[in-house]
């Protein structure tokens, strides 16, 4: 199947990019067809081409100081080995809406890069504490899923969606409209009220090494000198200077 989305694709189509995991993930995301495969794949190297993800290094994140505590990429795995990613609504950004799909994307990019086979690789916690109708305009959270289910199709393995307020039954109602029901069956509401839900965080990670924030017993939260020194040094693995 991997080499008959090849077939269909120019050889010289972005031979970096297009690994045979990168080319699993859009199958797998398209029903193993592929024909709608090799659609999805050629859209994303004409935006890659555009949008030169690949080259968006640490550096080039305005205000990143502050926007890494709205999100960041963990210190820890999940118990599969799994990279995870945490956002914090709530924290309001100091960068536009442009700037900010940059972080996602570099946040993306990083996660690939650090992925062996790319296939559901990451876990996603979003920490909706203190979260209200006006911290993530809808328009920007469509934009981002639509990056990420289009242009990283199979990347996320797990959403986890942290103590969301009532008001957010809301708004997750409009947002799901737009989310790809396979994407939409990965996604978990966790509650810290709610001993049932909270065993999720226990059967996903090793609550030694899970942040205090979601119940686990580390205090180590995020050092952001020692962040932006991880990402400069992922940076220079991929190649970026």
């Amino acid at each position: 199947m991997i080499n008959e989305v090849r077939e269909l694709l120019r050889p010289a189509e972005m031979p970096g990019f297009l690994t045979d995991s990168t080319v699993r993930r859009f199958l797998h995301a398209r029903s193993w067809s592929a024909a709608q495969a090799t659609k999805a794949v050629k859209e994303t190297v004409k935006w890659r081409r555009q949008y030169r993800p690949d080259e968006i290094r640490w550096d080039d994140i305005p205000g990143r100081e502050h926007e890494v505590k709205r999100a960041y990429i963990a210190d820890y795995l999940d118990k599969d080995g799994r990279t995870v990613v945490v956002t914090v609504p709530a924290i309001k950004s100091q960068i536009s809406a442009k700037e900010q799909v940059k972080l996602l994307v570099y946040t993306l990019e990083s996660c690939t890069a650090g992925s062996e086979n790319g296939q559901e690789s990451v876990v996603w916690i979003a920490d909706f504490r203190g979260w209200t109708l006006s911290s993530t305009p809808l328009a920007q959270s469509r934009q981002s899923m639509n990056i990420i289910q289009k242009h990283y199709p199979g990347l996320i393995a797990a959403a986890i969606l942290f103590d969301p307020p009532k008001i957010f039954e809301s708004f997750w109602k409009m947002l799901s409209y737009f989310i790809e029901p396979e994407l939409e069956k990965k996604v978990k509401f966790v509650y810290t009220d709610n001993p049932e839900s909270q065993r999720i965080m226990a059967d996903m990670f090793d609550m030694e090494k899970l942040d205090s924030a979601f119940g686990g017993r580390s205090a180590s939260g995020i050092d952001v000198a020692k962040y932006s020194e991880r990402m400069r040094t992922g940076d220079q693995i991929r190649g970026l200077r």
